[in-house]
């Protein structure tokens, strides 16, 4: 948290407070099937109204690509605001101009207020300053509390934070925190567990997370290019076969680093792709060749474990197998619950993000077992591949 501000630093009673929140939320028919991220920025709205800050909360929602868009509108979002913190939100048909000015002027301290979609105009993606001009004079402070879009430089989120004394909500500042313990603070030997099916989606990631680490297990789809680069055989398997220089430019940078790679020793592996499908499990070095592996082997699962026995931290970002379908499942339902249990036993500090990992995690039942797990897909893979967010730097200058 060095050089962030937050609401502990900020005097709201009384005082216009925008707050950009994550309300991205998946909806059916106008209804909302997730609320996870609604659930998630409650403490910071609450907070601040309880002490009579008048709240005015920015968002974007969907793809309207800067023009108004029924589909789009956050007017159903307020209404699910609204019951989960049981009591009333206003909305406001637009973020800016007329129609949020007066909606602004009626809130009494306590009030909360939901502006219009954001993205409704162009403006906020490109950043534009006489933009952020008109959503700053909407408000007194500013707080960020949406740590998935501080990937994004735009005025809702970087901007404003450059004009009005700018401080962190409460899931911004877990996430910041959380953050911290995995990579930038760690208490060592660190752990990371990177899954996933393509290489290509996680080269910058790897090549940072090996000059952090003190070991690195990668599985899934991306770990048969890993295999394929050292000359192993991997059937049909998914495999960007492509990117072999490039797995092993990573575990000769890993080498020179001290990073452990941890690759699988044994695989699950059947004919198709498919719930129940007949499967074997061989040594990495005798996969058929018209066989697909589709999850790490009980050898492969025990060295994930025996890492995770030897670890302090732990940062996880993707799943070991095909886990949609069982039983190829196994293996990251297996590595989930052991980190979980000794996350839970007070041995080990667990963070994990990204969409398919929180996913993973929720299908084995340990999601809530972990230190923290992060709902930010961008922001946290740009924050393991290293990269400044221009949402968190804007309120570090603040």
């Amino acid at each position: 948290m060095i050089g962030v501000k937050t609401l502990d630093d900020a005097e709201v009673r009384g005082r216009r407070v925008l707050v950009r929140v994550d309300l991205n939320v998946p909806t059916d028919n106008g209804r909302v099937t997730d609320r996870t991220r609604i659930q998630r920025v409650l403490p910071t709205i609450q907070e601040i109204a309880d002490a009579g800050g008048r709240v005015i909360l920015l968002a974007h929602f969907g793809r309207p690509k800067g023009g108004r868009s029924e589909k789009d509108s956050l007017r159903p979002i307020a209404a699910a605001v609204a019951e989960e913190l049981g009591r009333p939100v206003a909305f406001a048909e637009d973020c800016v101009g007329e129609p949020a000015e007066r909606a602004v002027a009626a809130l009494r301290e306590g009030d909360i207020l939901l502006l219009e979609n954001t993205r409704f105009h162009p403006e906020e993606e490109k950043n534009d300053p006489g933009f952020a001009q008109q959503l700053a004079a909407l408000g007194d402070i500013y707080v960020n509390d949406a740590f998935s879009a501080a990937h994004r430089a735009h005025a809702s989120t970087e901007g404003l934070a450059r004009l009005l004394p700018a401080y962190a909500g409460r899931t911004m500042e877990a996430e910041l925190q959380a953050l911290a313990k995995g990579l930038e603070k760690p208490q060592h030997p660190v752990v990371a567990v990177v899954g996933g099916a393509k290489v290509s989606t996680k080269i910058d990631l790897l090549e940072n997370l090996v000059s952090k680490v003190d070991a690195l297990v990668i599985g899934g789809g991306m770990a048969n290019t890993f295999l394929h680069a050292i000359d192993i055989g991997v059937g049909k398997s998914l495999c960007e076969k492509d990117l072999a220089p490039t797995a092993q430019r990573i575990l000769d940078r890993a080498k020179e680093t001290g990073c452990a790679i941890l690759l699988p020793v044994d695989a699950v592996v059947a004919a198709e792709f498919k719930a129940g499908a007949p499967h074997h499990t061989y040594g990495i070095d005798a996969i058929p060749s018209d066989g697909m592996i589709l999850d790490v082997g009980s050898q492969s699962i025990d060295r994930i474990k025996a890492a995770i026995d030897d670890a302090r931290t732990l940062v996880w970002n993707g799943p070991l197998g095909a886990f949609e379908i069982a039983p190829f499942d196994q293996g990251t339902v297996a590595a989930a619950r052991h980190a979980a249990a000794r996350t839970k036993a007070g041995k080990l500090v667990s963070v994990a993000g990204g969409g398919d990992t929180v996913a993973a995690l929720n299908h084995a039942g340990v999601a809530q077992d972990f230190t923290y797990v992060s709902t930010a897909g961008g922001a946290f893979l740009e924050w393991l591949e290293g990269k400044k967010l221009p949402g968190v730097e804007a309120l570090r200058s603040a």
